[in-house]
């Protein structure tokens, strides 16, 4: 399984921005896709990641931490095997690298993007 974000950038605060997951090796419906973010200043990449949204695999709900809630909205299209994630309402705390993962609904993320830098800052 592989996975491809692209859509991060530099935002002024208050601003959106559309990150799109390129999923590819497996069809989407068999995945639960998450989004997590690793924030400035953490020393262990993986154990300091915080998950942000997860979207299940049949794509009919998802979960999202609360941190994002009412800004964040996860959504799929199975036809480009994408999953994205717009965000609204943009805060400096924000800001940091951004990476697609499967399954989110398991104990252990196996699979993770190359991730794609977000930045808050006016």
């Amino acid at each position: 399984l592989q996975l491809v974000e692209s859509g991060g950038g530099l935002v002024q605060p208050g601003g959106s921005l559309n990150l799109s997951c390129v999923v590819s090796g497996s069809p989407l419906h068999n995945w639960a896709i998450g989004w997590s973010r690793q924030v400035p200043g953490k020393e262990h990449p993986l154990k300091d990641r915080e998950g942000v949204s997860c979207i299940r695999s049949s794509g009919r709900s998802a979960d999202y931490a609360d941190t994002v809630k009412g800004r964040f909205t996860i959504s799929r299209d199975s036809a480009k095997s994408t999953v994205y994630l717009q965000m609204n309402g943009l805060k400096p705390e924000d800001t940091g690298v951004y990476y697609c993962g499967a399954d989110c609904e398991a104990p252990v993320v196996d699979y993770w993007g190359q991730g794609t830098q977000v930045t808050v800052s006016s």
